[in-house]
């Protein structure tokens, strides 16, 4: 006779899944659809609800929750929720973070009594969320059947995990309480190998390339990290003895202390003599590389087909030849030990490479400038800091900056969302307590997402938050100036206090010399709280590489447009 299987709910086999998987939060905005489900998350003990202010906030803060922690959940209601956040979860496909959105769904009753809801479009057709997500998760799931819950929970997270981008699960709202059996042991990650005999004559292919080139080098891309290969591309370039360069949505990915390392390729606006050694390499290797026009500076990275080696997540692509069905960390390790070492493009570096001429001391009555603050921030900056930087400027100046070893670095390229730093902070920070976050954020980015600062100190989470106030949307002036680029001014600093209220313990100042940073850092460094530094900069100062780089941003945004036939 079989033994009586244990009961729960939906809601509880959803919440022990989520602790299964490692989850220890999720970012939730509650609204009568999804109640029901916040009652059995909140039954869970080895889960705790993070409020967030709105549903993009609670997005971005899932975004860097992801990158610090692998995963992320988030809990909003149907419809009205779900689009609002929708813009965060294009992000975090695009940037390849396994996020699970889970949503409240309107009541099983309702679509077949022809029933006109509320928060939705105001006609009987309500699967309208789950198809606009369509486009921006890897799996849509739809729960309104309790016996079928299980089955369709462990889909969608198992989907999550394996491929590394978000899904939708939405559950509607009188299942959540329903009965089904308790989850039974699980394998979600199920990673499978790579195709034997692609992956042989891939090694062996490359290596050929690479043992015959005479000044070969490495680049590494942003896809290393959800392809698990950051250990095979290290691997790699120990063997081999290239040197290596990183792409800039890549930075942090490789450790920049090592010897091996030359810089950001980013092509007219790479680190000094970057850009030299990778375009005059015979061939060269781009492992996980992203090759879109933020990150290629408009496309104009000189890269020559006829000399790449490109090796993606799931593919290697040589001059003539494509092998799919290949794990990027399996190839990797797999190259490293056929690749015969020719440090040849590293020697090369060596001869050509100027050293950084030290910043001058502090002058503490002078005006700041962008550069003279990113070279106090370099000095904050140790084993135990994540600095993340905000769409703009703040790509261009931490750059730039020399990682040491153990820090880290995030930044959202691909999608380029601005705002997406204030929660990516929350989220990071959330995850990682252990370590000190430095955020670098535009005022114009700031406006869109301020709010969470007050879940920042709800939490009693202790980033520190750079707010650049110079006026406007710089990175916007410089590919495309316009009225439009000005935004209204706010006494950013003092938005501490508002968000404090009577029991927060954040501190904020505003400061416009090169001494006022100075203190406003010392004190910062020593506050047990979020701390925001406003500075106050010209609006016109910006680094001379997003000069560059938004000239030829604009020029690839303004090529005209192909003669249609027959018109003149």
């Amino acid at each position: 006779m079989m033994a009586e299987t244990s009961r729960t709910t939906v809601g509880g086999y959803l919440a022990t899944r989520l602790a299964q998987i490692g989850l220890r939060h999720y970012m939730a905005i509650p609204g009568d659809y999804n109640l029901a489900l916040f009652d059995r998350l909140l039954e869970n003990k080895d889960l705790t609800m993070i409020s967030c202010c709105n549903e993009l906030n609670a997005g971005y803060a899932a975004d860097g929750y992801a990158r610090a922690h692998g995963v992320a959940a988030m809990l909003v209601t149907y419809s009205v929720g779900g689009l609002s956040a929708i813009n965060a979860v294009a992000g975090h496909y695009a940037e390849d973070l396994p996020v699970i959105v889970i949503s409240g769904g309107v009541n099983t009753h309702s679509e077949p009594e022809n029933q006109i809801l509320h928060h939705s479009l105001g006609e009987v057709r309500y699967d309208y969320v789950r198809q606009m997500f369509k486009p921006v998760t890897v799996e849509t799931v739809n729960v309104r059947l309790a016996e079928e819950a299980p089955g369709q929970i462990d889909q969608a997270l198992a989907a999550c995990l394996n491929r590394r981008k978000p899904v939708y699960l939405e559950i509607a709202c009188n299942i959540a309480n329903q009965e089904v059996p308790a989850p039974q042991p699980y394998q979600f990650l199920t990673r499978h190998g790579s195709d034997p005999g692609a992956l042989a004559e891939a090694v062996e292919q490359t290596a050929a390339m690479l043992n015959a080139a005479v000044k070969p080098v490495a680049v590494g891309g942003a896809k290393l990290r959800m392809a698990g290969a950051l250990e095979g591309f290290q691997k790699f370039v120990e063997a081999s003895g290239h040197a290596v360069a990183m792409m800039p949505n890549a930075k942090g990915f490789f450790p920049e202390t090592h010897p091996n390392f030359i810089g950001i390729f980013w092509g007219p606006v790479s680190s000094a003599g970057t850009a030299s050694i990778v375009e005059s390499a015979d061939v060269y290797l781009f492992a996980g590389p992203v090759l879109s026009d933020y990150a290629s500076c408009g496309h104009t990275a000189e890269i020559n087909q006829a000399k790449l080696i490109l090796a993606g997540p799931d593919f290697v692509r040589l001059p003539g030849a494509t092998y799919n069905g290949i794990r990027l960390d399996e190839f990797l390790t797999a190259l490293a030990d056929k690749v015969r070492p020719n440090p040849t493009s590293l020697a090369s570096f060596n001869r050509i490479r100027t050293e950084t001429v030290p910043e001058p001391p502090v002058n503490r009555e002078a005006r700041i400038q962008t550069r003279r603050l990113f070279a106090q921030i370099q000095s904050m900056l140790d084993a135990n800091t994540t600095l993340i930087t905000e769409t703009g400027d703040s790509w261009f100046n931490a750059m730039n900056l020399k990682l040491p070893e153990g820090s880290s670095f995030e930044i959202q390229m691909q999608y380029g969302s601005i705002g997406w730093s204030v929660g990516a902070a929350l989220g990071y920070q959330l995850a990682r307590p252990d370590r000190r976050v430095i955020a670098c954020i535009g005022d114009g980015s700031f406006q869109m997402t301020a709010q969470e600062i007050s879940t920042i100190i709800r939490y009693g989470l202790k980033p520190i938050i750079f707010v650049m106030n110079n006026g406007g949307y710089t990175i916007e002036v410089e590919i495309h100036d316009g009225p439009y680029n000005t935004i209204k001014n706010w006494n950013y600093a003092d938005l501490v206090q508002v968000f404090n209220a009577d029991d927060g313990h954040a501190w904020g100042c505003r400061v416009t010399t090169e001494g006022g940073v100075e203190e406003a850092i010392k004190k910062a460094l020593g506050h047990d709280g979020l701390c925001l530094i406003e500075v106050v900069l010209d609006r016109d100062d910006c680094s001379k590489d997003l000069l560059e780089w938004g000239a030829r941003v604009a020029a690839n945004n303004s090529r005209p447009p192909v003669p249609t036939a027959g018109f003149r």
